[in-house]
């Protein structure tokens, strides 16, 4: 290195002869040299900073999770249920929890395990919710497959057949589904349990889901 690199800063500015000779000097070089002036000036070196190529990555910082509202709850009261002979212990058991959270349970049967036909009981149910006496429905059978279908054939029912939260959480909000079919001997009695009670709870969501709920009411005036 020359005298004259080492005299880098000596006027405050560069000249164009420097420029030309400064062009290739390493950057950790040109730190050390910028040192050393100051060393002259100053009988002391501060600490030679790190140097890398690499872009600092900024820390991640601290944030605080938003914490969503909870839906408010449906204000649902009456509630009709009725099963087959196939899913008879499952309603007993629904009908029971409900009534111990305080719902007014109106069981159409089956009341014994006797074979019986699920579209007696489906119709029975529908009804209850599209005459106005019940606010909702549940009907369970083996699949619920064909209750959700029976229980669609009566006007303003819009049955839903659910197997999740998922599923009982999007007939509600998004359907506004006032039937609710279930497989009884699909799910555990807790399963069973937590999907009828989120179904009675979960609002309809309204809004642009109200054009697609009108169109499907005007299905049944063909």
């Amino acid at each position: 290195m020359t005298l004259y690199k080492k005299g880098l800063l000596k006027r405050g500015r560069f000249t164009s002869r420097l420029k030309k000779k400064v062009t290739n000097i390493n950057i950790e070089e040109l730190t050390r040299l910028v040192l050393e002036k100051c060393s002259d000036k100053t009988g002391s070196v501060s600490e030679t900073p790190k140097v890398t190529n690499s872009v600092p990555v900024p820390e991640t910082p601290d944030i605080t999770t938003r914490q969503v509202p909870l839906n408010k709850k449906d204000q649902v009261k009456f509630v009709a249920i009725g099963a087959d002979h196939g899913a008879i212990k499952y309603k007993s058991i629904i009908k029971g929890y409900l009534e111990t959270l305080g719902y007014k349970v109106t069981d159409v049967g089956t009341h014994t395990t006797q074979s019986v036909d699920y579209p007696d009981f489906a119709e029975a149910v529908a009804k209850k919710v599209a005459s106005g006496a019940c606010e909702r429905g549940i009907m369970l059978d083996g699949a619920g497959i064909g209750s959700c279908i029976a229980c669609n054939k009566i006007k303003g029912i819009r049955a839903a057949l659910c197997y999740d939260n998922r599923t009982i959480i999007n007939s509600r909000e998004h359907n506004n589904a006032n039937v609710l079919t279930l497989g009884g001997p699909l799910h555990s009695t807790a399963e069973l349990l937590e999907m009828v009670k989120l179904w009675l709870e979960t609002r309809f969501a309204g809004g642009r889901h109200w054009t697609r709920i009108n169109k499907i009411t005007s299905l049944e005036r063909g």
